[in-house]
């Protein structure tokens, strides 16, 4: 059966509504009781290690796919439990598919499906704002009103590797310890085959770019956002620096996260062109028995920038092409090459094919403005001069 549930907790985003209150369709799963965090995330989950699975899903049955590998994957019902959050209205195939999977997880439905108003100009784009919208209404009630500290969002159309729940266990600690970090994502924007180290199974790195696709929040960063959540491209949004706020994520070198879903609100060309070519790690790494303090900004950032700047400088893409063909294989040499305006940039990225696009000014996977990637199995820095201070959106 179904409850209706209130939420007291939310006061209203800036326009002063509310995020409506919703529907639990019993499943249990779901710790109802809040749970005080420790820096542990080895502890058992009466510690505070829990950290729980949100999968956003609107119309698509293929849900499945994700479900099965994430009960495939998941090393403890108790540390992380699912709850699988649906728009759209019940939309039969896929509620079917929600259902079959009982008790196991917990299914909350998004309750309002009343007509968005937006511009003219944004009609055939009113889906971003559906989608914005759940997102405010679930992330609310899975931190405020079943009382969860730790919340990893995934969408319904991601498949995961194998170490996935032990990538988000071992880096908890660093959202916890490391106020220079406000979330830890599965997914390498640059991530395709060839621009990778595919061996590098363990490497992390910090990023500045928000990369989504699998990524993990603490209850204190929603606190901060809920109350200004907004309309429409919450992804975008908080990508902008009232959000952001000089804060990094962590992401691995090889994405731990795909997606399979070509259909959906951006038509399908993104995922054509870039989405279906990012690899997904297939080595499982027991990270939490690794030490991930390399990963703190202190340390971090000393030896990236002294790694960086002490690269081979290189003048041109052509002469990148053609030190990093004739450098021998066993060579740990690393190469350099400056960009000054983000012309510059979009021209050096286009022809070394990575991500072009800036997002508040920011290249996706840059740190300290710094794309790192490998060209010709060689490691490469498209890096600002060295006297960068700042991104300018």
């Amino acid at each position: 059966g179904r409850k209706e549930v209130k939420d007291p907790n939310y006061e209203g985003n800036k326009d002063g509504e509310e995020f409506h209150q919703g529907e639990v369709i019993e499943g249990g799963g779901a710790a109802d009781v809040a749970v005080k965090n420790t820096d542990d995330a080895n502890a058992s989950p009466s510690h505070g290690s829990v950290i729980a699975v949100l999968v956003f899903v609107c119309n698509r049955p293929s849900i499945k796919r994700n479900l099965d590998q994430l009960f495939k994957f998941r090393p403890s019902a108790e540390k992380f439990p699912i709850i699988v959050s649906q728009d759209c209205g019940s939309h039969p195939a896929t509620t079917s598919i929600i259902k079959s999977f009982g008790d196991k997880i917990t299914h909350i439905m998004q309750p309002d499906l009343s007509d968005i108003k937006v511009p003219p100009k944004e009609k055939k784009l009113k889906g971003y704002y559906n989608i914005a919208r759940h997102y405010g209404w679930a992330l609310n009630y899975t931190f405020n009103t079943l009382g969860h500290n730790n919340v990893l969002i995934v969408e319904d159309d991601l498949d995961i590797a194998p170490d996935f729940f032990e990538y988000f266990a071992a880096t908890l600690p660093l959202l916890y310890e490391d106020p220079t970090l406000w979330c830890i994502s599965a997914w390498n924007d640059n991530g395709k085959p060839k621009r990778i180290n595919e061996t590098a199974y363990d490497l992390l790195h910090r990023t500045d770019f928000f990369p989504g696709l699998g990524w993990l929040m603490t209850k204190s960063l929603w606190t901060e956002l809920m109350v200004k959540w907004p309309k429409g491209y919450w992804d975008d949004w908080m990508r902008e620096p009232p959000q952001r706020k000089d804060r990094s994520c962590i992401r691995p070198e090889i994405s731990r996260t795909s997606t399979f879903g070509k259909d959906g609100v951006s038509h399908g060309t993104y995922y054509q062109n870039h989405l279906r070519f990012i690899k997904l790690n297939d080595h499982f790494v027991p990270f939490t028995s690794l030490d991930l303090s390399y990963l703190k900004k202190d340390k971090y950032d000393v030896a990236f920038v002294k790694r960086v700047y002490s690269s081979q400088l290189v003048s041109s893409v052509e002469e990148l092409k053609r030190v990093t063909n004739s450098t021998p294989a066993t060579d740990p040499t690393e190469f350099r090459l400056t960009y000054r305006t983000k012309v510059d940039f979009r021209i050096f990225a286009k022809k070394l094919e990575i991500m072009e696009d800036f997002r508040a000014g920011v290249p996706r996977t840059a740190y300290r403005g710094v794309v790192p990637f490998l060209y010709n199995n060689k490691k490469v820095y498209l890096a600002p001069g060295a006297n960068w201070n700042s991104y300018q959106p």
